[in-house]
Parts: C-alpha cells; structure tokens; sequence
C-alpha cells in the first residue's frame, strides 16, 4: 500500500457511515448472536484458535455478518482478503487464488477470502473456487442474505459449517445506539448529544433486528437536529420517528421471508385462526407482495382445506381474485382480508384433496381400466351394435334421483375415493348419500 493509498483508506474511515465505523474489532465487543458466538460455542473457541475452517454466515441485513468477518481479519494470522460478488467477478477470483498460492509457497500462511453476497456469484463462479477450497489454498468464509441450500453451490455446501444469525433483539439494538451516541472514538460522542429513552424505546423496536438501520436514523438524527439552549443535541421521541419513518419488514419475494411469511398464513388460514391469517396478510402487503399471489392462495387453501365443509369458501376466493385485479390497491386490501377471514373461519375438510391424491395413484398403478360398458357413449355411429351405453340407468328416473350401478371400473369395484367429513356442510352431504343409498337398497328388496 503507498502513501496515497493509506490516506485513501484513513480518509474513508472518518467519512464511512456510523454502522461500517462502530464496527467492532474483537470478538469479545460483538452485541448478540450469543447461540454462535458464547464463549461455549464453536465458533468463538474456532476464532480464539485461529482455527477456523470454511464457514457460510446466513442471516438477515444487519445482524452482524460482515461484523464477524471483520472480526475474523483483525484476530486471524492467515492473510485476509475480501471481495464483494455483487461487482467481482472471476478475474478478481483468480487474483486472490494465484496470491494465495504465492503466500502458502512463500511464508506458509494461509488465506482467508471473505466473499460478501456470496448468493450473488452463478453457478461457474460458485464452482471455481470448489478445487481451491478443497485442497486448502483458501479458506472460505461467505455472508448471504438468502437461504445458502437454495443459493450456494452444494459442493460449497457440503464443504463449509452454516451459522445462522439472528435478528437483534432490542437490548442489543439499545446497547449499539447507546455506543453510537456516546461512544467518542468510534461513534458519536463528539458530539454531544443525549438521547432520550423513549426515542431509543421506538428505534430499537422500529428496527426490526436491523442494526444498521437503527444506526443509521442515528445518525440522521445527530446531523441534523440543531443543538439546544444547553448546547446538546436532543434525539428524542419527535426526532426519532422523523429519522426512521417506517419499520423494517424483512420479506425478500425471493426468499426465506417470502416462503416463511406466505407458510403462515396458509396455516393460519389451515388451523382457523382467522386473527393470524389476517395478520400475515397484513406483513405481505405491507412488505408489497402481490395481491394476485396472496388471491391464488387463498383459492388454494379454499379448496385443499375448506373443500365441501363450505362450497361457498371456494366462490368467495374466487371472486375476491377477480375483485383485487378490478380494483387494485389500497382497496384489495380489504377484499383479501375478507376472504382471509372467511376462509379461515369457515369448517374444514380435506376430503377433497386426499380423494384426487388417492386417485392419482391408483391411476399411476393401474392404468387405463376399462369403463363398463353401460356409461360409455353410445351416440357415436355403430355404439350401439358393440353394446355401448346398453343398460345404463338413467337416475331421474328413480326416487331420489339415484340408482344402485355400477361407475367405476369393475377392478375397482367397492373403492372409495372421496370419503366426507363430519363437518359443515359435508355432514350434510354424507347423510344425504347414506339415505339414499339405503333408500335404493331398500326399494331393490
């Protein structure tokens, strides 16, 4: 590194955001993710040992992944390098894997390449570094936002210990914001300002787990309130809430957030909680998922699971699809959340669903059985002649509407497919067909 370099470097700490400056440099002053980093837990006595294998950091956006890495480079012997894959490519990869080769040969150290956004990289960018991993020219240590099983290479995978952060919990938010304001060598001290518990009560809460974005309100906050007659700066309740306008939804459409949230409800909406179905609904909108997606489940869980304990389930779902596509948002809001509540409200069965399940097996395993001949059409030119449609019953012409015959194929005579429940409306539906079956037996003695 020359002259100028090192002042580049030193000149992009002091202006680096508040978050990337109260980073801390040792293990021991990292705040939360106790359940990787305790003093009991592998990861710690792995970093203490500077012994550390290929690792993969998992979590949401401000939690500490790249904290953790930092920390990894200041404790470390191995020569640390790192890279982001959201602007490096496979010329940068073998940079860093030739240097690496040459400090092995040269001093016998290794190499520790911190790659950030790890998701980022495709599948051939993922797959270089396989070999190098594999032989120990580097030691890979990933941070994502996305599931690492679903985004990374599985070879990757299968080389690396996956720690899962956490989102912070408010005390440990509470602690970061007390360091930013007070703290005079990394954080803000030099300012002297104070900030009132109840403004830090609502950014720590505002934050959703998110440290960087309760820091970065603070910063905001210390920047541009004028100091008062004490010559402080105030950050309280007024100024916090204009620092940090709208809590943070973690909800990625392509991710963990959106399958875990889009989950929820589903089995809200399953277990007939209405008040739950109705809240995650609330999250996915609020997080901006598309009502057409949230209508196509709600027709899905009316039909799966509400099935014919309630047939009106299903027309409400559907008419809330066509409603939310005519009309839009904010209105669809209340549509969705009518059918929401609907659905989950309503008597569940699953008759339906385990009925087709079963069929398409059955199907799989025994084909195309062939149809009695009294229900195949004998309309078509010389049907009748080959015996088709010969003694089928029609059953208008019975009592009830029904007549004992035959309808499936004669290899599965006696199965039965679709099974009603006992409740709503399919109690109703299976006394109906026990009646008048019996009626039907009766009237055949």
């Amino acid at each position: 590194m020359d002259l100028f370099d090192l002042m580049r470097s030193k000149n992009m700490e002091k202006e680096s955001p508040l978050a990337a400056r109260l980073r801390p440099t040792t293990l021991d002053a990292v705040v939360g993710q106790q359940h990787i980093i305790g003093k009991d837990k592998l990861l710690y006595r792995a970093i203490k040992a500077d012994k550390l294998s290929s690792i993969i950091f998992y979590g949401p956006p401000g939690t500490g992944k790249t904290t953790l890495a930092k920390v990894i480079a200041n404790t470390t012997s191995a020569e640390f390098t790192q890279i982001n894959a959201t602007v490096a490519g496979k010329k940068d990869m073998e940079a860093v894997v030739e240097q690496a080769k040459n400090v092995n040969g040269m001093y016998g150290k290794k190499t520790i390449l911190f790659i950030d956004e790890i998701h980022r990289f495709n599948k051939g960018q993922q797959d270089y570094l396989l070999p190098f991993v594999e032989d120990g020219t580097i030691i890979l240590i990933g941070a994502t936002t996305e599931n690492p099983y679903f985004e990374v290479n599985g070879a990757l995978i299968s080389r690396s210990i996956i720690f899962e952060l956490k989102p912070l919990d408010r005390e440990d938010i509470k602690e970061l914001i007390r360091r930013a304001v007070y703290d005079k060598d990394k954080g803000m001290g030099g300012y002297d300002a104070v900030i009132d518990e109840d403004a830090m009560e609502f950014l720590s809460d505002l934050s959703g787990g998110d440290a960087r974005h309760a820091l970065n309100a603070v910063e905001l906050g210390i920047m541009t309130t004028p100091r008062s007659e004490d010559n402080k700066i105030h950050i309280t309740l007024e100024v916090a809430k204009e620092c940090i306008q709208r809590r943070t939804i973690r909800y990625d459409k392509g991710g963990d957030s959106h399958y875990d949230t889009i989950s929820a409800f589903i089995k809200s909406m399953r277990g007939s909680d209405a008040d739950a179905a109705v809240y995650y609904l609330g999250r996915m909108l609020y997080a901006g998922e598309s009502v057409t997606f949230i209508a196509r489940r709600i027709m899905i869980c009316a039909a799966e699971d509400v099935g014919n304990a309630d047939p009106n389930a299903l027309t409400v779902a559907v008419s809330a699809s066509l409603a939310v596509e005519r009309v839009g948002m904010p209105e669809a809001q209340i549509i969705l959340s009518q059918a929401a509540a609907y659905v989950a409200s309503a008597p569940k069965s699953n008759s339906c669903c385990e009925a087709i399940f079963e069929v398409m097996e059955t199907v799989k395993q025994t084909g195309n059985l062939p149809i009695p001949t009294h229900l195949q059409d004998a309309h078509y030119k010389g049907a009748k002649n080959l015996g088709r449609g010969v003694g089928y019953k029609y059953a208008h012409d019975y009592p009830n509407n029904y007549v004992e015959q035959q309808y499936l194929p004669y290899e599965l005579n006696g199965k039965e497919f679709y099974k009603p429940s006992g409740n709503g409306y399919e109690a109703k539906i299976r006394e109906h067909m026990k009646r008048i079956k019996e009626d039907a037996a009766h009237e055949s003695e």
